[in-house]
C-alpha cells in the first residue's frame, strides 16, 4: 500500500521511505508540501494519510479528505490541536498521533534558547562576522542561584527540570498534579500567578488546550520581573503574542526565546525569505534585539525523529488490523 506524507523534510523523507518499506508491503510518497485546504485534493485515491503539526485538518479539510476516500490520519506529532476531532469522528476517519517521543529534544532545545538569549548569542555571532569583537550590549548573568518556573511538569518539564537543577537553580512548578521526581529535585509547586511573579526563567511545556489558550497573557507577561526570560517551546497559541510585542515595547524582558508561534501554520516549515510576510505580528517580534525565534525545531534531533516515524509505522499497522492504541485519537468506523 502507498502512503501519502505531507510536510516532510528533506531530512525526514529517506528515514520515513525505509521505515515503511522495513515494515512490509508499504510505500510512502512524501511531500514537502503542507496539507490544507488546497493541497487536499492531492490525497484523492489515498486510504492513508500522514499529516505534520502545521497541517490544516479542519472539518474542510477532513471534508475533502474523506470524499477522496482517506480512511486514515496517521500525525507525526505529539499535539493534535490542528484536528477536528468531531469532524474527524463524524466522517467516520481514523485519527492517530504519536503520543510519545524523546523529552530531551525539546527540553534541551528549551536550555539553547534560554542560554542563547541570556548570553546574547545571536548578537555576538552576527558581530563576529563583521569582525566587531565589542563586548558592549553582551553582558548575561549566571544561572545558579536564580529560579526557574516550569509551567508543565511532564516528562518535557522534568528534563527541563533535571538541566535547571544541574544549573543550581531554584525551582518552581505548575501543573494539575505534582510529578514526584520534580518534587525529589527540590522543586516547589505554586500558584501560576506566584511562579509568574518570582522567576526568573519562565518555560512553557503544556499542551494547548481552551484551558491553556494564551495561559501567558497581559496579567501573566505584567507580573513577571522586567529582567525575565520566557522561553516557548511547546505550542505557540500559550502566549498572547500581541501582548509580549507591547511589553517588548516597553523594554522589558532580558530575553525572550520562541520555537513556537500561534500563527505559525503556513508560515513555519516554509521558506518564506523572497516574499512580504503579510503577518505584522511576527513581523514586529523578529526585530526585538532580546528576542529569537526559531521554527518549530525543537523535536528535531535523530532521536525524536526517528520515534516519531517508529510509531508512526505502528500507527498503520495497528489501523491495517482493526487495532487501537494509546496513539488512536478517533478510532474510525469499525
Amino acid at each position: 500500500m502507498e502512503i501519502l506524507a505531507f510536510g516532510v523534510t528533506a531530512d525526514e523523507g529517506p528515514l520515513l521511505e525505509r521505515a515503511f518499506a522495513a515494515a512490509g508491503r508499504h510505500e510512502a510518497r512524501c511531500l514537502d508540501v503542507r496539507l490544507g485546504e488546497d493541497t487536499a485534493p492531492i490525497a484523492a485515491g489515498y486510504e492513508i494519510v500522514s499529516s505534520s503539526v502545521n497541517a490544516d485538518l479542519g472539518v474542510r479539510v477532513l471534508n475533502i479528505l474523506a470524499s477522496g476516500g482517506t480512511r486514515l490520519i496517521a500525525q507525526r506529532s505529539t499535539g493534535f490541536n490542528n484536528i477536528d476531532l468531531d469532524a474527524a469522528r463524524r466522517l467516520g476517519l481514523t485519527v492517530s498521533r504519536v503520543s510519545y517521543y524523546s523529552p530531551y529534544s525539546v527540553a534541551e532545545f528549551a536550555w539553547t534558547l534560554a542560554m542563547a538569549v541570556n548570553r546574547r548569542i545571536v548578537r555576538a555571532s552576527n558581530r563576529t562576522r563583521d569582525f566587531d569583537f565589542r563586548l558592549n550590549g553582551l553582558m548575561g548573568r549566571d544561572m545558579r542561584g536564580r529560579t526557574a518556573g516550569v509551567l508543565g511538569t511532564g516528562r518535557i518539564g522534568e528534563a527541563f527540570t533535571r538541566i535547571a537543577h544541574g544549573f543550581g537553580m531554584r525551582l518552581l512548578g505548575w501543573d494539575l498534579a505534582p510529578n514526584p521526581a520534580c518534587v525529589e529535585l527540590g522543586m516547589e509547586y505554586v500558584a501560576k500567578e506566584e511562579l509568574f511573579a518570582s522567576a526568573d526563567l519562565v518555560s512553557l511545556h503544556v499542551p494547548l488546550l481552551e484551558a491553556t489558550r494564551h495561559l501567558v497573557d497581559a496579567a501573566a507577561l505584567a507580573a513577571m520581573k522586567d529582567d525575565a526570560i520566557l522561553v516557548n517551546s511547546s505550542r505557540g497559541g500559550l502566549v498572547d503574542t500581541e501582548a509580549l510585542v507591547g511589553e517588548l515595547r516597553a523594554g522589558r524582558f532580558a530575553g525572550v526565546g520562541l520555537d513556537v508561534y500561534e500563527a505559525e501554520a503556513g508560515i513555519f516549515s516554509q521558506d518564506k525569505s523572497l516574499e512580504a510576510v503579510p503577518d505584522d505580528t511576527l513581523a514586529r517580534l523578529v526585530t526585538f534585539p532580546n528576542v529569537l525565534v526559531t521554527s518549530h525545531q525543537a523535536y528535531y534531533t535523530r532521536e525524536a525523529v526517528g520515534q516519531i516515524i517508529d510509531a508512526t509505522v505502528r500507527n498503520v499497522a495497528d489501523y491495517l488490523a482493526g487495532r487501537r492504541s494509546d496513539n488512536t485519537l478517533v478510532p474510525g468506523l469499525a
